[in-house]
């Protein structure tokens, strides 16, 4: 396994988990089976961020777009976000990781809605990793949002549009207060974004892996890391200028 320096490891990461349904069809199994293995990834990820030293991990579990799969592969995802819920709670409350979630989150079951809040709730005083789960989520959707919030403000005359700039709209996304991913890992052999954090995404560095969720590790992990630790993150200046120390 590579070996990383301490004082580069990205306070953000996200991840797009792609290919669980690929990954049951090469073995001649159910999809359903596919999400249920990327479930343990998921844990066998979360678990290695925190050991990693990695502040903030942002998972893409569900999208708005995800509800248009069969009935049947739907429902077993959510059984799924159920049980991940149920057997982990215990875990990332004992270990200092809070949970957040971000989405439409009226469009889920209220079971799991329910769930959700319980957990959010039991973990809301940990300060080690926070970790957030994008369920039912859009980042077209989250602009839109708002997008509606901020008009809301300018009709009922406490904002003047004259005031709407980048900081107003990012104060009205689903987390504000949650700093732009540093890294995005997207599995799978994909190259896009997928509606994913497209607000929050301007300047994130991108790694792809053609590994399958299911099959991701902590060394893939660690692989991306050791990656994002030779980049030299410019926003936009030159690369004499990033160099530069801030006064």
């Amino acid at each position: 396994m590579r070996r990383l320096d301490a004082s580069k490891i990205p306070r953000h990461v996200a991840i797009i988990p792609d290919g669980n349904g690929r990954w049951a069809e090469s073995r001649g199994l159910p999809r359903n089976l596919g999400h249920k293995q990327g479930t343990e990834a998921v844990r066998v990820v979360v678990r290695a961020a925190h050991e990693l030293g990695i502040e903030r991990l942002t998972v893409y579990a569900f999208s708005t777009e995800n509800w248009a799969r069969p009935p049947e592969e739907v429902e077993a995802i959510m059984d799924l976000l159920d049980r991940y819920i149920v057997a982990e709670t215990d875990y990332l409350v004992s270990n200092g990781i809070r949970v957040e979630v971000i989405g439409r989150m009226q469009m889920l079951d209220a079971r799991i809605q329910e769930r959700l809040v319980e957990i959010v709730r039991r973990t809301e005083g940990n300060d080690e990793l926070r970790l957030t789960f994008a369920l039912s989520y859009s980042g077209r959707s989250e602009i839109v949002d708002a997008v509606r919030a901020i008009a809301r403000e300018v009709e009922a005359g406490n904002l003047e549009p004259e005031a709407i700039d980048e900081k107003c709209l990012q104060a009205h996304l689903y987390a504000p207060e949650v700093p732009d991913p540093d890294l995005l890992i997207r599995t799978g052999g994909e190259h896009r974004v997928s509606n994913f954090l497209l607000w929050q995404l301007a300047y994130t560095e991108l790694w792809t892996s053609e590994t399958l969720w299911p099959d991701f590790t902590k060394s893939d992990l660690v692989e991306a890391l050791a990656a994002y630790q030779q980049r030299e993150r410019r926003f936009g200046r030159t690369g004499a200028q990033a160099r530069e120390p801030v006064s």
